[in-house]
């Protein structure tokens, strides 16, 4: 009972409130951009720009948008260049944080990220101090009120998952990373509304955080998510959903 995939399911639910006021645009126009200039302008032969293609329809980003910073990546329009970096630190309570960044100034954001990290109850770590905490893999997220256990079981392991756990009011569902277009595509044929999806790093175990260090810990989450530099944060916690509940209530 990780607590992860709540939270990754209301960040979801945000992305909507976010794109209209562009800040999701940003963070997917950057990937789009990295990932066509890493592998090549064609989705058919380059998964990465594939989902980020997908992520952009999924909060309606207009196909011109899309175009122009595939552009940008393969270096057909002129544009800033974004560097990739993982970051590694610790948050309240000892949990393990994992962040990813693209970003057009390192320096500028290890030192952002040091004082969100600081501000929060966290420590900025050196790299490689978490990461052995991670396993790069395949990561959905489906609300239960969406499909039944068995259900998702079948679709899912047929189309290689490895594994379906129940997470509260959440399944979360496991890929290799070969295996992780198949499961999503399968989901979708479906017609079964995925409430998170991604590839990243997920923890191979967890940190019970309860009261403060918990409301510690989800506005350093959220800080975090929030910069603009900032793709992905991955971290180690299992929160309640309650908890979240009353975190959110009181912001």
């Amino acid at each position: 009972m990780s607590g992860h995939s709540k939270w990754h399911s209301i960040k979801y639910k945000k992305a909507a409130q976010d794109a209209k006021r562009g800040k999701i645009f940003t963070k997917i126009i950057r990937e789009l951009a990295v990932a066509a200039r890493m592998e090549g302008g064609d989705p058919d032969t380059n998964p990465r720009l594939r989902k980020a293609i997908a992520d952009a329809k999924g909060v309606n980003m207009p196909s011109d948008n899309i175009k122009k910073a595939i552009m940008k990546g393969t270096g057909q329009l002129e544009g800033i260049t974004y560097e990739e970096a993982s970051y590694e630190g610790y948050g309240p309570g000892g949990v393990a944080i994992y962040v990813e960044t693209l970003s057009d100034n390192k320096n500028r954001t290890v030192s952002e990220l040091r004082r969100i990290f600081s501000k929060n109850g966290g420590n900025f770590g050196e790299s490689g101090c978490v990461a052995w905490m991670f396993k790069r893999k395949g990561y959905v997220v489906v609300e239960r009120a969406k499909a039944s256990e068995d259900e998702l079981l079948d679709i899912v392991l047929e189309a290689g998952a490895e594994d379906l756990r129940e997470d509260g009011s959440n399944y979360e569902i496991f890929t290799t990373l070969e295996d992780y277009e198949s499961v999503v595509n399968a989901l979708k044929e479906r017609k079964i509304e995925l409430a998170a999806s991604n590839i990243g790093y997920i923890p191979q175990n967890y940190v019970k955080l309860e009261g403060k260090k918990a409301h510690q810990l989800l506005r350093l989450m959220e800080e975090l998510e929030d910069h603009d530099d900032v793709q992905n944060v991955w971290a180690n916690f299992d929160i309640g959903e309650e908890e979240i509940a009353r975190y959110s209530a009181e912001k």
